[in-house]
């Protein structure tokens, strides 16, 4: 334990004394509604008496511990020193029905406002918001905290062309190295490792928010757990896809599992582009190389005559991005980059020429035609 997680059990025991009932309506003006999912919801609102706008985040009390609560607003608000990280207020109460607490807003939305489906973003604004959560995640991995659930609607804009993003929601945190129950479920941010829960209670059939247990795997269900330790490469797992949704506007493959036809022909060229030694041991440790060896070495094999061809959802992407996703896409836990790792990929070209074309000609005719709202809906068709 860091003395950072110490520090943030002791602070969430200690603000139990200072949580005081509150009545929203007295001192702040609810303008509307930001977002909603198995935790509760945000609002916009503004303080009557000095007129910020901020965030209000409701926890149903029915639902919420108090504990998860504080610990959630306690680790925004003295932790989330980041400029890419969204910080609470310092404004937490309760009311009858809730617990709340107040927080930077962001008032452009979220990633989805700016991904159009099968299309993207521009490469520039990718890797602005790349070279962002990098950041945001070396800062709370420094601490001995692990996200675990990023993904675009946790990734909020401060403007519209994505020059300044935090990442938010971590009601999902927890302290590096903490044991915690393996849990899979149907997506490609579901880390490899995680298909040995395959099947059992923990487990979902198909996810909708990270932490809404929709439905739960039927088939072959185990009654055992599989308990695991709470570790940075989920994170860089995490980035690693959602670049790839940036970039594309869908997902390399609609779940992370050993039956996924696309994931396994990532892991076909993953593997041998790799080489033989402890390929399919995700446990394997990791022997460590710099990002530069990496991009040298992924190089030298492209002028090989017989080298491997790339995965087809990876064939509109050059060397250096091939690279980067390697790196952070890599099937086993323990050789998978940390998130700085990416910043050394930063600057150079992503997309192929010709596929940075055509996805220009895409954007004008979608342009006027609405954002992603929901990005599971291109699942289905990726794996069709």
């Amino acid at each position: 334990m860091t003395a950072a997680t110490k520090l943030l059990d002791e602070m969430c025991h200690l603000s139990v004394q200072s949580l005081r009932p509150m009545n929203t309506s007295e001192h702040f003006k609810v303008l509307k509604l930001l977002g909603e999912g198995s935790y509760g919801k945000v609002m916009l609102a503004v303080h009557k008496q000095n007129g910020t706008p901020m965030a209000l985040k409701f926890f149903p009390r029915e639902s919420t511990s108090l504990f998860s609560f504080l610990k959630e607003y306690n680790l925004s608000l003295s932790f989330c020193t980041h400029p890419s990280l969204t910080r609470a207020l310092g404004i937490a109460y309760s009311t009858p029905s809730h617990y709340v607490f107040a927080q930077q807003a962001s008032l452009f939305g979220d990633l989805y406002n700016v991904i159009l489906p099968e299309v993207g973003m521009e490469e520039d604004c990718c890797q602005r918001v790349v070279s962002q959560l990098c950041g945001a995640l070396s800062h709370l991995h420094s601490l001995g905290f692990v996200h675990r659930d990023v993904k675009p609607e946790n990734v909020f804009l401060c403007d519209s062309a994505c020059r300044w993003v935090k990442l938010g929601d971590f009601g999902m945190v927890k302290a590096t190295g903490t044991r915690v129950p393996e849990v899979w479920y149907s997506s490609p941010y579901c880390t490899p490792e995680a298909e040995i829960a395959r099947g059992n209670e923990d487990s979902w059939g198909s996810i909708s928010d990270g932490r809404d247990a929709v439905k739960k795997d039927k088939e072959n269900k185990n009654n055992e757990r599989v308990w695991v330790s709470v570790e940075p490469s989920t994170d860089s797992w995490a980035l690693g896809i959602l670049t790839y949704a940036m970039l594309t506007g869908s997902h390399p493959w609609a779940e992370t599992a050993s039956n996924c036809g696309s994931y396994l022909k990532f892991r076909e060229w993953f593997d041998r582009s790799e080489g033989p030694n402890d390929l399919l041991n995700v446990w394997a440790e990791p022997q460590r190389e710099s990002a530069q060896e990496v991009i040298d070495l992924y190089e030298t094999e492209l002028e090989k005559e017989d080298r491997p061809p790339v995965a087809a959802q990876f064939a509109c992407f050059t060397p250096l991005a091939c690279s980067f996703f390697q790196s952070l896409l890599d099937p086993r836990p323990g050789f998978r980059g940390q998130p700085e790792i990416a910043l050394n990929y930063l600057g150079g070209d992503w997309v192929m020429e010709k596929e940075r074309v055509r996805l220009e000609e895409e954007r004008k005719k979608s342009r006027g035609k609405g954002p992603i709202r929901n990005m599971k809906e291109m699942v289905g068709k990726e794996e069709r």
